[in-house]
Order: structure tokens, then sequence, then C-alpha cells
């Protein structure tokens, strides 16, 4: 059997494919054109596979992304192709679902409002210094300062997606005593402690409820341009959008002029639809929202995680086992 890995990897990252690959061929291209003439016979695939390579292939079987997201990697005659495709989903749940608690936390108590603050030197509690409770007389009733920080457990947590990420993000939304409800074209049973579980076509009923909304969906023919206006219509005024799935789920000027409009409170945006975001975007001055450029899945766990489920493949393929994250080509996850 015979494995080609393009683009070509380090090598110490070669010799433990090597290892993993027993008596296979390892070819590591140098580039497109030593890819596509060593493919001609080859079994396996590794890295970016481009048309005229899969064009040339004669025994292909199996292709493994270096990515978890596909939009960019299928084509129609990959699609097509007999070749079972895994990718590398499952490497950054738990890091990405840390990030969208870093939001939701900076929302529910102010953060990202006082770190402002504190770079400018001025001290007053978000709800007015005027409303700060008497410290002799004790708290009698809730302040206008109480009731501008968010007791997290009186909350409902809104999760798009229930695959990988999804799971963790609600997970810590129900260590944190928060309602879970989620939505997700897969399961057909909500999982331990979220509340409710609805299909696609019921997104609007997520929305309705949800004082958060997090998107942990996969970029699809399905969720391409998901929330638009109408979307944003239905949350609640006071609720949040959570983004760090894909840009391109949420139409940018639609979220703008939801903002804009106070049709939602706020948002937490690590993908956008036009990265970098041009420094002259409305969203960059917006003290309700928060911008982080693309690092919600970066640790320094997830080169090994990589390697780890490349290896387990290899192996795997070797010895005719099942893979691991084995994708669905034409739905793109």
């Amino acid at each position: 059997m015979k494995l080609v890995i393009y683009p070509p990897v380090e090598d110490d990252r070669l010799r433990k494919i090597q290892t993993a690959a027993g008596d296979m061929t390892v070819v590591s291209a140098a580039d497109e054109t030593k890819a596509t003439a060593a493919i001609v016979d080859a079994d396996a695939f590794f890295g970016k596979l481009l048309p005229p390579t899969l064009a040339a292939a004669k025994h292909l079987q199996w292709v493994q992304t270096a990515t978890a997201s596909l939009e960019h990697y299928v084509f129609p005659e990959l699609i097509q192709h007999p070749c079972v495709l895994t990718n590398m989903r499952g490497l950054f749940s738990d890091v990405i679902a840390d990030h969208v608690f870093g939001y939701v936390l900076c929302f529910a108590r102010n953060l990202h409002v006082y770190i402002r603050r504190q770079l400018e030197a001025h001290w007053e509690p978000v709800g007015g210094e005027e409303a700060r409770t008497n410290f002799s007389s004790g708290p009698g009733a809730a302040t206008a300062i109480d009731k501008t920080h968010m007791h997290l457990a009186d909350k409902t947590l809104g999760v798009l997606g229930l695959g990988g990420i999804g799971s963790e993000v609600a997970r810590r939304g129900l260590a944190f005593g928060m309602t879970v409800v989620a939505v997700d074209p897969v399961k057909t049973e909500a999982p331990s402690g979220v509340s409710s579980l609805w299909k696609p076509e019921q997104l609007g009923a997520l929305l309705a409820v949800s004082d958060f909304v997090v998107i942990a969906a996969p970029h699809t023919p399905a969720t391409e341009k998901l929330f638009r206006k109408d979307q944003f219509r239905q949350m609640k005024p006071t609720a949040i959008l959570i983004n760090i799935g894909r840009g391109a789920i949420v139409d940018l000027a639609d979220l703008t002029a939801a903002l804009e409009e106070k049709l939602i409170s706020g948002a937490g945006l690590d993908v956008l639809e036009k990265e970098p975001l041009p420094t002259d975007h409305p969203l960059w001055s917006m003290e309700n929202v928060i911008i982080t450029p693309h690092v919600a899945g970066c640790s320094p766990r997830v080169s090994e995680r990589h390697l780890q489920v490349l290896l387990e493949n290899i192996a795997r393929f070797r010895e005719g086992k099942p893979l691991v994250n084995v994708a669905n080509k034409a739905e793109w996850f």
C-alpha cells in the first residue's frame, strides 16, 4: 500500500508517520506535480487534495484532510469519488468551548466594558455609580447595577450544532446552572441536561427563548447565510449572538444592522463573513461587540491531537479497521 502526503510535512512528523505506516510506502511530495505523479498508484492521501491530483489517482481509497472544516476542501469530483474522506473534527472542542465561555462571562459581568474603562482610568459601574447600595443599610432591593450584571443560572443558552464543540459548550452551560437548549440536524435525542432539542427547521424556537445563541455549526450548503435579519428579529432584544462556527453562517451586513437597530444586545465573534474585518467596519467601534481574530481553536494541545488522529487513522487503514472521523462529503461535515 502507498500513502502520499502533500504539502510535505517536516522531518520529525514524517518519521512518526512512517512508523505508523509500517510496510506502506510513504511519499511526502515536494510540490503538486510530484504529488500528482505519486498518487497514480496510491491507496491513501493526506493533505490538500486538488482536482488534477485526484484525477490522476487510480486506486485511491482514503483521503485524510488536515482540517476539521470541509467547505474549502471538497469539490464535485471528490464528492463523487468512492474514496472515504476523514477530517480533523474533535481536536478543538474543549478549547473552543472555553473561548465561548470567555465571551459569555464578559457579557454577563460586563468585563469587556470594564477593560475599556480601566484603560481610561475610569471608575464607574455599569448601571451608574449613583445606584450603588449604601454598605451600612445593605441590599434591600436590586439596583440598576445589579440588573446590568447577569445571574447566569437564570439564563438560557441556545446551541446551534451539538457536535463535539456544541456538546462541550452545552456541558459548560450546565455547569454554570444555565438552561440549555439546542438545534441539531443529526441528533434525535437530547443529551443529558439539555432541556430541548429541535431540528434545524425549528431554529426559531431556540432563538425565541435563548439569552445566548451560540453558533457551533459547520459551514455547509444548509447553513450558509442562515442568520439574516429575520433570524435576528426572532431573538430576544436582550440576547447575545456568539459565532465560533463559520463566518459564512452569519450575513455580516444584516448582523451589523441588527446591532445598530438593537434587535439584539451584543455579539461575540471569532469568525466573520469577511476576514480580516476591514479596519473601517462599524463593528470595531461597538462597545457591545467582542471581536477575536479567528483564534478560538488555538491551543498548545492541538498539534499533538492532530498528529494522534493522523497516526491512528494510518494504522487503522493499514490494518483494515474502520477509520475515525469519517465525513459526509456531500454535506461538508
